[in-house]
C-alpha cells in the first residue's frame, strides 16, 4: 500500500490515458489538461482504455515517484469523463487499488483456486 498522508488529495484523470507514458509524460499531462501542479504534492491517478492498468504519479517534496498496477482479471471502476476531474479519499483509492468499487465497497473478482 502506498503510504498516504491524510493531507494529500488525490485526483482521478478522468477519460483514458496513454498507458505507454511515463512520469514525465503523465506530469505533463497533469499541466495541460488538469491545470494542475503536479510537484505540488497531490496524487494524480490515470487509467487507460482496457482499464486493467492504473499509473499513479505524487511528488511527495523529495522527488516524483510512479506507482502502475495492473488487475489480473476484472477492471478499476472509473468515473465518465464528463464527469470532469474527480477527488478522491484515501480510503477510496485503497479501495481501488484492491480492486473493490470505491463508490460501493465490494469486492469485484474474489479468486476461487489458488493455484
Amino acid at each position: 500500500m502506498i503510504p498516504v498522508p491524510s493531507q494529500v488529495r488525490i485526483w482521478l484523470a478522468v477519460g483514458r490515458t496513454d498507458m505507454r507514458r511515463g512520469m514525465q509524460g503523465l506530469a505533463l499531462q497533469v499541466q495541460e489538461t488538469l491545470g494542475r501542479d503536479p510537484h505540488a504534492g497531490d496524487i494524480y491517478v490515470f487509467r487507460g482504455r482496457s482499464g486493467n492498468l492504473i499509473k499513479i504519479i505524487w511528488h511527495d517534496g523529495l522527488g516524483m515517484s510512479l506507482y502502475a498496477k495492473r488487475l489480473e482479471k476484472g477492471r478499476f471502476l472509473w468515473p465518465s469523463p464528463a464527469d470532469g476531474t474527480v477527488s478522491i479519499s484515501p480510503a477510496q483509492l485503497a479501495y481501488m487499488l484492491d480492486g473493490i468499487d470505491w463508490r460501493n465497497p465490494r469486492h469485484t473478482f474474489r479468486p476461487e483456486l489458488a493455484g
